[in-house]
């Protein structure tokens, strides 16, 4: 049988700047699929087709 090692938890002064860079990411990816409605997507078909199907994944109603 294999000896289990003990873990360490990760400091929060490392695991800070990881948080503080992906609030504004996933807040901006919330946005583009609920509320941006073709906006900013419509740089590109495919990009507006995979907000639109995340919308109606997510239950976002959009027309």
């Amino acid at each position: 049988m294999s000896e289990l090692t003990a873990t360490t938890p990760i400091p929060l002064s490392r695991l800070l700047p990881w948080l503080l860079a992906a609030v504004p990411l996933l807040l901006l990816v919330a946005y583009l699929v609920t509320f941006d409605q073709g906006a900013v997507s419509q740089m590109g078909s495919y990009l507006h087709e995979l907000m639109h199907d995340g919308r109606h994944l997510l239950g976002v109603p959009c027309h």
